[in-house]
C-alpha cells in the first residue's frame, strides 16, 4: 500500500502544474515529438524537457526515441490507475 501511495502522490504532483496540463492536452490528440509540442506551447526546450521528465517519471507519459527525435504519448493505463486511486480515497461508486 505504501508504494501505491507514493506512486499516487507522484502522479498527482506531476499533474498539478498548468504547463504539464497543457502538454497532456496536446498529447490527448496522439503521439507527438518534442519539436511539435514546442510549436504549440510557450516553453523553451529545456523547460519542456524538465516537464517531460516529470511526466515520464510519474508514469503518465511514455517516451520513445527514433533517431534524434523523442516521441511522447500518454500511457494508456494511467487513466485506470488514477481512477483506482480515487476510488480508494473517495470510495467507489456503487
Amino acid at each position: 500500500m505504501e508504494a501505491q501511495k507514493k506512486e499516487m502522490i507522484s502522479i498527482f504532483k506531476a499533474i498539478a502544474d498548468e504547463s504539464r496540463i497543457n502538454i497532456l492536452t496536446l498529447l490527448t490528440k496522439g503521439e507527438s515529438c518534442a519539436g511539435a509540442l514546442l510549436e504549440n506551447l510557450p516553453l523553451t526546450q529545456p523547460t519542456l524537457s524538465h516537464h517531460m521528465k516529470v511526466l515520464c517519471e510519474a508514469g503518465i507519459v511514455r517516451a520513445r526515441k527514433e533517431g534524434t527525435w523523442v516521441y511522447y504519448t500518454i500511457d494508456p493505463a494511467i487513466r485506470l490507475r488514477i481512477d483506482g486511486y480515487l476510488d480508494n480515497i473517495l470510495g467507489a461508486e456503487e
